[in-house]
């Protein structure tokens, strides 16, 4: 058994229908741990693509934002519009394990890519619909994005400004979408574990204001029960001295965090003013919260006298809680973050990457490929198939049997197997799911047609020795037995 068929996920089949973050992330996640992942893409592309060319966006020769979620994936460009491309959807549905979409609701009735759209397909289907406000109520339909369902609307906008005169902080890109996918993930794995005692698929649902809202679920409760916060003060004010933001000599900040009363004195050991567990203003807690703007001033001028680095030697050493304020630009050379495996370098060896937040023990991920091209594994298929169009014709095949043709340059492999009505095709190995090359013509379609430019490669067994190609675009089903 190879390594990536011990991964929890090895093959299970998820098509990726939406744009931008949380809910590919959530596809993102699964592909770490083995799955095969599908996203499907409107003609024009996922506009996350071009993010980070986008008015604002730091100027890079790479596309940092695709790089990271659209790793692990093989991209299919299909027109949901257009009654060829959502055929090849529904076939990709009937053998799909997930099916992940951010689309806005009305958009999904009127594509007919909702969930009850879907269900009949394949009643094993797990449907993960990711919205901005939710599917209830008066804002169901409203589109958002992190910034303005999660951050804004939840009151972290609000609540984390430098203090109450300074204006709402602004998010940064993806900040609430990754949390997001997160919990997605969890509504996926959860029904997921559902399937494998009741054999039933479902309907599972996450949203980022709901998401936002349980970010900021600590103070929400207090405001819940009738608690009245007060307005934020400035830092030069804050109500606990030790629970606060301090700059060091080299402009560098820390965030200092005691909540242990045993850690006070060390603090001020450590710091060089010991003497200041012995004043009366400071050397008990009430007192410490009167006299708490004289406190911060004397931290203030203890931790101005020495650079970042050296604090955190010395703070370490003594046991003190804090944390560094890191930047961006440290984080590449961060000796932790790489030892803890949140940094793992790309398969290709061209740089390092975010790994999704968790492991399982005993289990190595799959190492993070290149994120797919537009259409990537659609028109690789393609011209596979115009270039054995010209020796490509129709047989009559026998009900329930097929034959898939994986084109490479190796010439055409076949596998072929038993089509059992809506489960998974047999012959898994040939599936397009793994070679992302073609697709399986299923029982019970009748004659379909496949648009030009599609991955659509279908071979019918007929009923004798001799195996015939099929490249035209209508391919009849043969009611012979």
């Amino acid at each position: 058994m190879s390594d990536h068929d011990q991964l929890p996920f090895a093959g299970l089949k998820v098509i990726d229908c939406a744009s931008f973050i949380a809910a590919p992330a959530a596809a993102t996640i699964l592909s770490d741990f083995g799955a095969q992942v599908v996203k499907i893409e409107p003609p024009e592309g996922d506009p996350f693509r071009e993010l980070y060319r986008s008015p604002g966006a730091t100027p890079s020769e790479r596309n940092y934002f695709w790089e990271l979620d659209g790793r692990n994936k093989r991209s299919l460009v299909l027109d949901l519009k257009q009654a060829e491309g959502l055929a090849v959807l529904h076939r990709l549905v009937r053998e799909a394990d997930v099916f992940i979409t951010n689309l806005p609701l009305p958009v999904r009735r009127r594509l007919k890519v909702d969930h009850g759209s879907l269900e009949s397909l394949n009643p094993r289907l797990i449907y993960a619909s990711f919205t901005a406000y939710g599917e209830r109520g008066p804002e169901a339909d409203k589109t958002g994005f992190d910034s303005t369902a999660y951050w804004a609307r939840s009151g972290l906008m609000d609540l984390v400004r430098a203090d109450h005169t300074a204006p709402p902080s602004r998010s940064v890109t993806g900040m609430g979408d990754h949390p997001s996918a997160m919990a997605l993930y969890a509504a996926i794995a959860t029904a997921l574990f559902r399937r494998e005692r009741t054999g039933r698929g479902g309907l599972v649902r996450s949203s980022l204001v709901a998401n936002g809202l349980w970010a900021n679920g600590s103070l929400t409760q207090g405001a819940l029960n009738g608690t009245v916060f007060p307005p934020r003060l400035p830092r030069e004010q804050s109500p606990n001295p030790l629970t606060n933001l301090y700059r060091c000599r080299d402009g560098r900040w820390l965030n200092l965090i005691i909540l242990n009363e045993r850690q006070f004195l060390p603090l001020l050991d450590t710091l060089g003013c010991p003497e200041l567990g012995e004043d009366p203003r400071f050397a008990q807690v009430p007192q410490r919260r009167t006299h708490h703007v004289e406190l911060i001033e004397l931290l203030d001028r203890q931790f101005a006298q020495r650079d970042l680095n050296d604090w955190r030697d010395r703070l370490d050493a003594a046991g003190i809680t804090f944390g560094l304020v890191g930047t961006l630009a440290d984080i590449a050379g961060d000796e932790q973050m790489r030892a803890a495996g949140a940094l793992v370098p790309f398969a290709d060896g061209s740089g390092l990457t975010v790994s999704s937040p968790f492991e399982i023990d005993g289990i190595t991920k799959v190492p993070p490929g290149k994120a797919p091209e537009l259409g990537e594994h659609s028109e690789a298929s393609a011209a596979r198939c115009r270039l054995q169009r010209r020796r490509d014709r129709a047989a009559a095949f026998r009900p329930g049997c097929w034959v898939l043709a994986r084109r490479s340059a190796r010439g055409v492999q076949r596998g072929s197997g038993t089509s059992p009505g809506c489960g998974t095709v047999a012959g898994a190995q040939d599936s397009p799911w793994r070679s992302g090359l073609s697709l399986a013509l299923r029982t019970g379609f009748g004659a379909q047609d496949y648009p030009a430019g599609l991955a659509a490669a279908f071979v019918p067994a007929p009923g004798g020795s001799q195996t015939n190609l099929a490249g035209r675009r209508s391919i009849k089903r043969s009611t012979a037995s």
